[in-house]
């Protein structure tokens, strides 16, 4: 715990202070650092990670990755690329990137759309529908690096390839409205991008939830979606050996429940919720704002569940069983059924599932011969139903037997993943809804959303651009305006072995 005085003020004085040591949090810190900054990180947990922690949570030997698992923007995300992530630590790519089962499909019994890390060997698995596939998903493939610039940073920016912006935005809203189905002639090419579309856990079609899943679909065929060799909890550990490398500090332990507590510093970024904002802020923030930040919706929820597995789950098509995601549902009416059933507050009886599959790339989570499966389920905002039988039968219902293989189970309903993280608010693991409106508007309609009204004071977090993921691009935004507007500082390098010239103490205001 941090040392506090009498009045539970902290005692002593930083350059910049950031609360919440998730990888948006740790972005931010490592920026700031960079810049030659002295930096405090607080922590409300006893471990840093917020989203990217990995534990042992059924049995001993067993390494579950707590909340994230598989990372399609740790190779793609421009904070990591300068940060060097995949110099740092081993980033596993299985050749599937994502599969997709169906009960049927085309006449053939155990059907499944298949996305290889490879698009024309993609291509040649969807049939009728591959041509499609690739006039889909060629062109932002081609240009995968403009995709990730234009849609990981404010909106409201003119891109810098205008181009693709508009390339990627036509085709976000012909999969995002009725005409979703228009170039497709068979169920397994519409199911497969359902399935990494339904990430968004918004109704569908929406043009907000085609945004997120043509991003994350266009990267499964060019960087692809790693694993890391150890657990997420491996790209977190990177972020904090290079924050303290660089001479900042985290907290652990160490609740923060006002603004007024924390050291004087000339900076102060938040790796939290708007809702949060506005309970550390109370009545400084102007009424206004305040609104507005009441005005930010949180979305539908998650309920998740850890496996531990005596062997590989039985797929009943095999080609899954190396695929490092696979997501459960069905056809892409019945996903879209399903999610609306959830926004509708309702459990789905066929719920969408996503499943992790990391000992595909890294089998030494688990004892020899066994393995570890990672899985959540939709299921509407304040959940407090147990996922884990409506997991497993969603999981049999493509994979007969697969209860026989479950040595251990460890679940969380939505409620309880907003125990252990109040971002996930009532279980939206989003931190915000996925929206049209909140694309835009995140939380605030603004050209500097990480910026707030007290001075000094940056949102950093998935409740800003651009939105949920492990990315560390909310922190990465919010810290660069900070150097900028605070300090008067440039961007700082990220690069391995780059150091700044020497540690830069900037005197606390009084």
């Amino acid at each position: 715990m941090v040392t506090t005085g009498s009045s539970g003020t902290r005692l002593s004085n930083t350059d910049a202070i950031v609360v919440g040591a998730g990888p948006n949090g740790l972005a931010a810190a490592v920026t700031l650092a960079r810049a030659g900054l002295s930096v405090t990180v607080f922590e409300r947990n006893p471990t840093i990670g917020g989203g990217a922690r990995t534990a042992e949570l059924t049995l001993p030997g067993f390494l579950h990755d707590v909340c994230s698992a598989v990372h399609p923007m740790a190779l793609a995300s421009p904070f990591f690329r300068e940060f060097g992530l995949a110099d740092r630590i081993r980033l596993v790519v299985p050749e599937i990137s994502y599969a997709h089962p169906l009960d049927n499909a085309g006449g053939r019994r155990n059907a499944a759309g298949i996305a290889w890390h490879d698009l024309a060997r993609t291509v040649d698995g969807l049939g009728a529908d591959g041509e499609a596939w690739r006039r889909l998903l060629g062109p932002l493939v081609e240009h995968a690096d403009a995709v990730a610039d234009f849609t990981g940073n404010q909106l409201l920016r003119l891109p810098r390839d205008p181009l693709t912006a508009a390339r990627f935005g036509l085709r976000a809203l012909e999969q995002g409205s009725p005409l979703w189905g228009l170039r497709f002639r068979e169920d397994r090419a519409p199911a497969l991008l359902s399935g990494v579309m339904a990430h968004a856990m918004t109704r569908m079609p929406r043009p907000a939830g085609a945004a997120a899943g043509l991003l994350l679909a266009a990267q499964a065929h060019t960087r692809g979606w790693p694993i890391p060799l150890g657990g997420s909890q491996a790209i977190v550990d990177s972020l904090a050996r290079d924050l303290r490398e660089h001479g900042g500090v985290i907290h652990t332990g160490a609740p923060i429940r006002s603004l007024a507590e924390l050291p004087r510093a000339k900076a102060v970024l938040l790796d939290l919720t708007p809702r949060a904002l506005a309970e550390l802020a109370g009545d400084a923030l102007p009424v206004g704002y305040a609104k507005s930040l009441r005005r930010f919706r949180y979305g539908n929820a998650a309920a998740k569940v850890d496996f531990a597995l005596s062997g590989p789950v039985p797929w009943a098509n095999p080609e899954l069983a190396g695929a490092g995601t696979v997501h459960l549902g069905g056809t892409r009416a019945q996903i879209a059924h399903a999610e609306a059933e959830v926004a509708s507050g309702r459990h789905a009886e066929h719920p969408y599932v996503l499943v992790a599959q990391p000992s595909v790339a890294d089998p030494g989570r688990a004892p020899a011969g066994r393995q570890v499966l990672w899985a959540y389920s939709h299921v509407p905002a304040g959940s407090e139903r147990d996922p884990v039988e409506d997991v497993t039968r969603e999981i049999e219902r493509f994979a007969p037997g697969f209860r026989d293989v479950v040595l251990a189970s460890a679940s969380s309903t939505a409620q309880e993943l907003e125990s252990y993280n109040p971002n996930y608010v009532r279980g939206d693991i989003g931190s915000g809804a996925v929206s049209l409106r909140q694309m835009l508007a995140r939380p605030v309609l603004s050209a500097n959303p990480w910026r707030t009204p007290i001075a000094g004071v940056y949102l950093a977090s998935a409740s800003t651009p651009p939105g949920p993921g492990v990315h560390g691009l909310g922190g990465w935004h919010a810290a660069r305006h900070a150097l900028a507007e605070v300090f008067g500082l440039p961007r700082p390098s990220l690069a391995v072995g780059d150091r700044p010239a020497g540690p830069k103490s900037t005197p606390a205001p009084d």
